[in-house]
């Protein structure tokens, strides 16, 4: 899908996560996530949110999205104001628990980027 007529192309912000899916909630979480909801897909993409994934290594789960908007924080509140979301999310947390070493108010923890090359 194209951007809107006049949409200003810049370069995405790259944005990597990390969280631990619980071990008894594992067929649960992949389970949703096969089939994701589409008013979840249209707040991502609306949040300006693209190329989305989530990988799964052990019991880690390691989330990758490019952020092609001007304010992360303020489109990240849009995403947790959005009623279709809040439900999803009620249905996945109870799925994940922190990393060791998460800040306060993080949910996920925020991962370095350490090299990239395009």
């Amino acid at each position: 899908m194209s951007e809107p007529p006049g949409a200003v192309s810049r370069r995405p912000e790259r944005r990597a996560q990390v969280i631990r899916l619980r071990p008894e909630h594992r067929e649960e979480y992949l389970r949703l996530h096969r089939d994701v909801w589409p008013e979840v897909l249209a707040t991502i993409r609306a949040c300006n949110i693209r190329n989305y994934s989530i990988y799964l290594h052990g019991d880690l789960l390691i989330s990758y999205y490019e952020y092609i908007g001007e304010d992360h924080a303020a489109d990240m509140a849009r995403m947790a104001a959005d009623p279709a979301t809040q439900r999803w999310w009620q249905l996945t947390d109870p799925c994940q628990e922190q990393v060791p070493g998460a800040q306060p108010g993080e949910w996920w923890t925020a991962l370095p980027e350490v090299f990239h090359t395009d």
